[in-house]
């Protein structure tokens, strides 16, 4: 099963599967199918085992229906649910469990969706197009100060405050509906020649929210330990600091924030183990087959035995 590379190059394909450290009659979970390059390639190392992939996106499960395999379930839900779901069809351990973070390929050429700065369209940004608020609604409806807060945290903008009472202002003229009408209404605070970048944090951040991205991580990484059985592996792929910071530390220590707690005799107690010291990074060759790989870190624990 060829990866459908018009939908969705895989990030690390090869790394994220030794990361997995496949058992080919193991139990395993891709949280993110977007155009299941990463599902099909796990598939084919498989015999008697099986894989559950999730996604909410329409078009993903469209994409999930062109793998005929005995071997695989879609799962056509949010990944912050994971133990929900598997729990339904019986699944309490798996031996491998795979996240990859952000979004597709796919939704980012789609123009209607609203991920992409480079095309005109509606402001949505939702990964579940049927459900939940639209990026416009949050330009409209936020206060100055909760869209101060988003672009500062979630977009890291050093201009986050004038931005958000520039959109605040604009809004009271005419309502922001489409990509073009929130860059007009922010065209003067681009740097100049760094235009791009500025635009995508500005969409990083109403994503990151639109989404609740970083809570639904939290969420998600929070369910791995007790999912995982003894051995199994986690293996995440972040792509902005925002994402990786809460993968690193709750790695490193169990938990998002503080140190690693120990016992008695002053040994660490934390659910799993790092397999990899530094984050993977992909390889010049990768890069210039798909510079969407250049921000990619990938980051592998193991459950201990």
């Amino acid at each position: 099963m060829e990866p459908n590379t018009d939908y969705h190059i895989p990030v690390m394909l090869r790394e994220c599967l030794e990361g997995l450290a496949i058992n080919p009659e193991g139990i395993y979970v891709d949280v993110t199918f977007g155009g299941g390059g990463h599902t099909r390639a796990i598939l084919e190392k498989l015999t008697t085992g099986h894989l559950y992939s999730f996604d909410q996106d329409a078009d993903a499960k469209a994409e999930s229906l062109k793998i005929d395999s005995p071997n695989f379930t879609f799962i056509n839900a949010n990944f912050r649910n994971i133990a929900k779901y598997l729990k339904v069809y019986g699944v309490k351990q798996v031996d491998g469990i795979l996240a990859d973070l952000g979004i597709s390929s796919h939704q980012i050429d789609t123009p209607e969706r609203g991920f992409s700065t480079r095309f005109d369209a509606d402001l949505d940004m939702r990964m579940n197009t049927e459900t939940g608020q639209t990026a416009a609604e949050i330009v409209n409806e936020y206060s100055a100060e909760d869209l101060h807060k988003i672009f500062g945290m979630y977009g890291e903008l050093k201009n986050a405050k004038s931005v958000a009472h520039a959109i605040a202002n604009a809004r009271n003229a005419k309502t922001i509906e489409t990509i073009n009408d929130l860059k007009i209404a922010l065209k003067s605070f681009a740097p100049r020649g760094k235009e791009n970048k500025f635009f995508a944090q500005v969409f990083q951040a109403l994503r990151i929210e639109v989404n609740e991205e970083l809570k639904v991580l939290e969420e998600f990484l929070i369910q791995t330990p007790e999912l995982l059985a003894p051995n199994g592996r986690l293996v995440v792929m972040s792509y902005h600091s925002l994402e990786d910071r809460p993968v690193k530390n709750f790695i490193r220590s169990g938990k998002f924030f503080g140190e690693v707690e120990k016992d008695l005799f002053g040994n660490e107690i934390k659910p799993l183990q790092s397999i990899t010291r530094k984050p993977v990074e992909a390889d010049e060759a990768e890069l210039q087959r798909n510079p969407r790989a250049r921000s990619a870190k990938l980051r592998i624990a193991e459950k201990s035995a």
